[in-house]
């Protein structure tokens, strides 16, 4: 497989679902979840599980557009967690409606809370500041390891793969909460792992294939890596698919941009990663070539 050959393809790809997504996003407004925006959260114990389209069918007339979690043990405690503002009397009417339908007590109404956005914006700046740490720490590590071109190649694939899982949310309005931002922490370390398997490839390739110039070193190498890099990330989507599909609303929040982060990563390490770094290396032959002459 050419993959160096069709870079202009894959990068245009990727430029394209960023731009449109961040257009989008910029557009209509990224679809943020509670924990971003603030509102209010409800605890309550049905004594039973019941299903989560039932529960927003019951409470469909106060159009909350709620997230609804099952909690404790035996899953019979719900969380109502809605981005409207509900004073107390509001409150006690979504409980008086459940209380009726399922035969509660006043005691069964556990707790109720209201948040502002404070919460988000400490959450971004952690999660930032944990992306940036783990980023110099990564450059430092694979320039000690194998050279800085490797490392700057590496963590702009890392940047190329949040725009990407970002961009899709915002196109298809998926809500981003705290759990986007713990499954993109995660992807930042599954990502690299598969990247840096196909820089040591390449590493070791540049040694024994030194009349080949860089575009084959790195068809080469990929190629090498395909079989290892599509089975590794098979075998993780089909884990975190079971998990979406069988999974209660809190589990598919955080499996759903797994999904997506994996299948970007997978895409990266092999169609943009790799030609970032010949292209680099390309360009640099070229102008020593020119310098030279």
């Amino acid at each position: 497989m050419k993959v160096v050959e069709k870079k202009k393809i894959w990068f245009s790809l990727s430029a394209a679902i960023i731009v449109l997504g961040l257009i989008m996003g910029m557009v209509q407004g990224f679809n943020l979840g509670i924990d971003f925006t603030g509102g209010t959260m409800m605890q309550i114990d049905l004594k039973k599980q019941v299903a989560v389209e039932e529960i927003k069918e019951v409470i469909k007339e106060f159009d909350l557009k709620a997230d609804i979690l099952h909690v404790g043990e035996e899953k019979h405690e719900i969380i109502i967690k809605t981005k409207k503002d509900l004073n107390s009397k509001d409150r006690q009417n979504v409980f008086e409606v459940l209380k009726e339908k399922y035969s509660l007590k006043d005691a069964d109404f556990r707790q109720a809370e209201q948040f502002g956005p404070s919460i988000g914006k400490e959450i971004q700046n952690k999660a930032f500041l944990s992306v940036a740490i783990a980023a110099v720490g990564m450059l430092i590590y694979i320039t000690l390891r194998f050279e800085f071109k490797f490392g700057a190649s590496a963590i702009i694939t890392l940047l190329h793969d949040i725009l990407v899982v970002l961009a899709v949310f915002a196109i298809f309005r998926i809500p981003l909460n705290s759990s986007f931002v713990a499954a993109m922490l995660t992807i930042v370390g599954y990502s690299i792992n598969d990247t840096i398997v196909v820089f040591d490839r390449i590493r070791e390739n540049i040694k024994f294939m030194k009349k080949k110039n860089y575009d084959e070193i790195v068809d080469t190498s990929v190629n090498q890596t395909l079989t290892r890099s599509i089975n590794t990330s098979l075998t993780t989507l089909v884990t975190i698919t079971a998990l979406y599909i069988f999974g209660v609303e809190s589990i598919k929040a955080f499996a759903l941009p797994l999904i997506a982060g994996t299948i970007t990563g997978t895409y990266s390490s092999i169609f943009i990663a790799s030609p970032i770094w010949a292209s680099w290396k390309n360009w640099e032959l070229r102008k020593g070539r020119y310098n030279a002459g």
